[in-house]
């Protein structure tokens, strides 16, 4: 199992993280809904629903796919049923969004127009367009044990950083503000490229794969925690 879980985190890159670029298949347009099967996105690369953002558990909140496009949802958001055409327009469990643009029902528990928080940015798209993105560990206090999250620097919000538990979930589970941090490097210890963020009492250790992306992790937060935004201010204060 470690040597599978190893050849995984060698071989994952962010395109096996994109709804729809697992394969060549390109995601579904919104007018293919229904007419075309979907590529579906991979159960391992989502831990909550990805229309209400409630977690997945084994027991009450089982993984389901709409067969229109392709997310992985609850089975709350995925208890309707409306014709597809690419089935012989026999029904199909689809979700709520789903159901609404192939039907024109409405439904009585409608959640557009609700104002996202701070970490409810979905992690597909920030990673799209991300300064920097990729699979970390994060360790607890003891240095011992830790969690491996999906991890983001966002081009429109190139200060803080947001921690994902999958490559594909719709919400961060938290974020750190980096402005006014320290990045420390940190001794490589049992085969394991550590570095660290610190302010005051304050201390987050990381673990990265390769000792590539740990520099380049520790590169873009210094540039973050000095309030850098854009490369070319990294060049004119290099310059003065």
């Amino acid at each position: 199992q470690d040597a599978i879980d190893r050849k995984e985190k060698r071989s994952e890159t962010f395109k096996t993280a994109v709804h729809g670029l697992e394969t060549d298949t390109p995601a579904l347009k919104t007018e293919e809904l229904g007419r075309r099967a979907p590529q579906w996105v991979r159960d391992n690369l989502v831990t909550m629903c990805m229309r209400c953002k409630e977690p997945f558990n084994a027991i009450t909140r089982r993984r389901h796919h709409c067969r229109a496009c392709g997310y992985v949802v609850c089975a709350r958001c995925s208890d309707y049923k409306a014709e597809l055409q690419y089935d012989g327009n026999r029904l199909n469990r689809v979700c709520q969004e789903c159901f609404i643009f192939l039907t024109g029902h409405t439904v009585l528990e409608d959640r557009e127009g609700k104002h996202k928080g701070i970490l409810e940015k979905e992690a597909a798209e920030v990673s799209s367009r991300s300064l920097l993105c990729s699979s970390l560990q994060l360790l607890d206090k003891s240095g011992k044990g830790g969690t491996r999250g999906w991890f983001v620097i966002p081009q429109d919000d190139p200060l803080v950083l947001y921690i994902y538990a999958a490559p594909q979930d719709v919400r961060a589970h938290t974020s750190i503000p980096l402005l006014g941090y320290q990045v420390k490097d940190l001794p490589q210890s049992d085969s394991r490229h550590l570095f660290q963020l610190v302010q005051s009492r304050q201390v987050y250790t990381f673990v990265a794969d390769t000792e590539e992306l740990k520099q380049r992790w520790m590169r873009a937060m210094a540039r973050s925690a000095a309030g850098i935004t854009h490369p070319q201010e990294e060049e004119e204060e290099d310059a003065d």
